[in-house]
């Protein structure tokens, strides 16, 4: 018998013995007197063993037997669960084992049995978040973080897009360094599966904001001195959607907790799912989206969309890229990154004049093309002939041949095939040079 039911015992005795009214009892043992009277009937029957539980030392009805239990540890301990915090482990025993238990049964279960959550946690300190967008499209953040995703020392950035007011992921990218080409695609994603959005959160790289932009004092800018956009920023621009630079990361702190949740998760799910690849873990990236957001989106708090559908004017291909601006020559003939192009004539659009200035438009999904008064036209490779005193022999020079794992290689696979016959090899270099040589 424990204490408490020895006091009882005690208690009960003396009002068997008459040393004790029944309403005393009851305010002793905090109990009605009714109950004093049953358990003084049960004692003089039963005797002692009458305060004792039935269900003491007896195995509860609805426990887990030692199989299923041993199971679960053994599955815990295991290489392919091993790093898999929790909560998340909760999950996995039912997507991929078809186990159901609670959360704290399984916390108790496995603490018992010595294992920790890889997931630390740190005291929590008291501050204030803001409060989320009231409607979905009214901000989103975006953001990259270089990781050890395929469970190896080389990290890999993972780009991403989350909606302010509920919480969801609007795109997920990832390349070998934070880059543009990886925010162009996330901006794509969100675009084409949800809409255009009003604003978006970002932080200070250059990518996003030019680095003299914070050099320009304000007499200068009284004086009309203009800093121009980035790549990113003109394309935003052509979309109306407005840019807003955080000045700490703790500002966008959505996106940031997003990367906390996706470092704990994504390498366990790659894992399950055999990814060792960028082109794989990309492909596994849009199936994981939804699965995602039904876990971890809330409900904004008004249903009304802020998105803006994609009129038939703007071409995504022909925003989300990079534009410079080039003369073009007495035989329509352009230079760009040391290539030549020729600007194609094109059925039912107008030849462009001799000198105009073209505006170059270079994506990773149509290639190279040229734009003149909002008409775009094809280019091919131009190959212009030696002058004479070019045909003197130079002295032979060493070429450099980058090892196989230089990303100037590995970047040949990050790009949609856009095949223009024989120009192919020139338009895929002035590609790696613009999108993949800066941030190699």
């Amino acid at each position: 018998m424990n204490e408490k039911q020895l006091n009882r015992y005690r208690v009960i005795s003396n009002v068997i013995e008459g040393n004790l009214k029944p309403c005393d009892a009851a305010e002793s043992l905090g109990l009605s007197e009714r109950q004093i009277y049953r358990l003084k009937k049960g004692v003089e029957e039963e005797g002692v063993s009458f305060l004792i539980h039935k269900n003491t030392n007896r195995k509860p009805y609805h426990a887990f037997d030692d199989d299923f239990k041993q199971n679960i540890v053994k599955l815990k301990k295991s290489d392919k669960y091993k790093d898999a915090n929790f909560k998340h482990f909760q999950e996995l025993l039912l997507e991929n084992e078809g186990i159901s238990i609670s959360y704290n049964a399984l916390y108790n279960l496995l603490t018992s049995n010595g294992v920790i959550s890889p997931k630390k946690r740190r005291k929590s300190k008291k501050h204030y978040r803001r409060k989320r967008k009231a409607r979905k499209g009214m901000l989103i953040q975006i953001d990259a973080t270089p990781f050890e995703w395929f469970g190896n020392t080389d990290k890999f950035s993972l780009h991403g897009a989350i909606d302010d007011a509920s919480g969801e992921i609007v795109g997920l990218y990832m390349t070998k360094n934070e880059c543009l080409h990886g925010y162009l695609e996330i901006t794509r994603q969100m675009i084409l599966n949800h809409g255009i959005p009003s604003c978006i959160y970002t932080d200070r790289h250059t990518i996003f904001r030019s680095p003299n932009a914070s050099k320009v004092s304000i007499e200068e800018q009284l004086e009309g001195k203009i800093i121009n956009d980035t790549q990113f920023g003109r394309a935003m621009k052509e979309l109306g959607i407005a840019i807003i630079t955080a000045r700490s990361p703790q500002a966008k702190g959505r996106v940031e907790r997003l990367w906390n949740t996706l470092q704990s998760r994504l390498p366990v799910e790659f894992k399950i799912a055999g990814i060792t690849t960028v082109e794989e873990a990309n492909e596994f990236l849009l199936k994981y989206i939804p699965k995602f957001n039904s876990i971890f989106a809330v409900e904004p708090e008004d249903s009304e969309l802020v998105y803006r559908k994609l009129t038939d004017d703007l071409i995504l291909d022909h925003i989300l890229c990079v534009k410079q601006t080039r003369t073009i020559d007495n035989g329509s003939v352009f230079s760009i990154h040391n290539r030549h192009f020729q600007v194609l004539k094109s059925p039912g659009l107008p030849e462009i004049p001799k000198k105009s200035k073209i505006t170059v438009i270079i994506s990773t999904s149509v290639g190279i093309k040229a734009e003149y008064q909002g008409n775009v036209y094809e280019v091919i490779n131009f190959i212009k002939p030696k002058r004479k005193h070019e045909t003197k022999q130079n002295k032979l020079k060493t070429k450099y041949i980058p090892p196989d794992d230089h990303y100037f290689k590995y970047g040949h696979d990050k790009f949609k095939k856009v095949y223009f016959d024989e120009s192919y090899e020139e338009v895929l270099s002035v590609l790696e040079e613009i999108f993949l040589s800066k941030y190699a």
